[in-house]
């Protein structure tokens, strides 16, 4: 009886977890979070499958306060669980799914994406014997991105287009998650510099979810981010900078100074400044957002090396050529271990570079 009482109390602390979490109490969730795992390791030994499932809830609140070696570690040990689990039930391979689908996430975040690809495979595998359209979906929206931020561009916009009808005959066209793929095709329209075509699909998902969530909520401000900077690639600089201004401050008020979507927007709001001759403030913000990237993603991530490459491009202006040497060797160098020398971004850094060699009379 007393271990039935115990279960039922972890499963309380579970529900709180996900009720603090929705309301942005991160530090409660994490708390109700761990102390359902304490009680369900002592019940109920550290691989039983429900485990795992507590074990994503407190790797997504790590993961939302941009704490990804913490994500990383947990997800790990929920895969390590599922790995283990013979059961066939559907609720099992479900939850396996969950489980390589955070820690992909995370290793996406990180830059690690052929290993991205392979645990987004092995979900794929898992839930391809499921009834489950919905997960299936989600599946392969995540491996869009993957293929996006490695380049492979057409690869993406197939699967983007596959999971949409999908998702909007089970869920409804005005559902939150339809904007999530609105979301992706507008972004990778941004990467393939075809910006007027993705207004429409960027001014789509804000609308969305707007609807759905409310005007102060994070996932409306990386919308409201993703299209300001399809705005700012048409040079509608007016309307992006406040744009991403007010995705700052709902990114601010929600998740603090210290965040990845901090710095993402602290990295275009420099852009806008750059391109308007700003060039104090333009270098402030591209440094402040170096030291939250670095801080939380690492030296050696691609996303490090896109804000190199813009600093390095604005000391170029200023003609601050050996400042501006030294950014783009790293960056390029960051680049060459982990996107392919055909990556677009890869490639711009690497015609930056020539291009500074030239102005400083070096051979290329």
């Amino acid at each position: 009886m007393r271990s039935n009482f115990s279960i039922r109390k972890a499963a309380k602390l579970n529900n709180s977890t996900i009720k603090y979490f929705q309301q942005s109490e991160y530090e409660k969730a994490k708390q109700a979070a761990s102390s359902a795992i304490s009680i369900i390791e002592r019940k109920l030994g550290s691989d039983h499958p429900y485990m795992a499932s507590l074990l994503n809830n407190l790797a997504m609140i790590h993961q939302t306060q941009s704490d990804y070696d913490s994500a990383e570690r947990l997800f790990r040990q929920s895969v390590g669980i599922m790995e283990k689990v013979e059961d066939e039930d559907i609720r099992m391979k479900n939850l396996h799914v969950q489980s390589l689908i955070g820690l992909a996430g995370i290793c996406r975040t990180k830059g690690r994406y052929s290993e991205t690809e392979n645990l987004y495979r092995s979900a794929m595998a898992i839930a391809e014997q499921l009834s489950d359209d919905l997960l299936l979906a989600s599946v392969l929206n995540d491996l869009g991105i993957v293929y996006k931020y490695q380049g492979r561009f057409d690869e993406a916009e197939e699967l983007y287009l596959r999971v949409l009808p999908i998702i909007e005959k089970a869920l409804g066209p005005e559902h939150y998650e339809v904007a999530s793929v609105y979301h992706n095709l507008g972004g990778l329209a941004h990467s393939r510099g075809r910006y007027a075509d993705g207004e429409p699909y960027a001014r789509r998902s804000v609308e969305i979810r707007q609807k759905s969530l409310g005007d102060d909520h994070p996932d409306v401000a990386a919308d409201m981010a993703a299209l300001a900077a399809i705005l700012d690639g048409q040079k509608k600089y007016d309307e992006s900078e406040q744009l991403y201004q007010r995705a700052l401050e709902i990114f601010q008020k929600v998740y603090g100074d210290e965040h990845y979507e901090i710095a993402v927007n602290l990295n275009n709001l420099g852009a806008i400044d750059y391109d308007k001759g700003k060039y104090a403030e333009a270098e402030y913000k591209y440094k402040r957002a170096l030291e939250i990237k670095e801080k939380i993603l690492g030296a050696e991530n691609p996303d490090v090396a896109l804000t190199l490459n813009n600093l390095a491009s604005l000391y170029k202006s200023q003609k601050r050529y050996e400042e501006a040497e030294t950014l783009y060797r790293r960056s390029l160098s960051i680049y060459e271990k982990t996107l392919d020398p055909t990556h677009p971004s890869f490639i711009s850094c690497r015609q930056n570079y020539n291009k500074l060699l030239l102005i400083m009379g070096r051979k290329i």
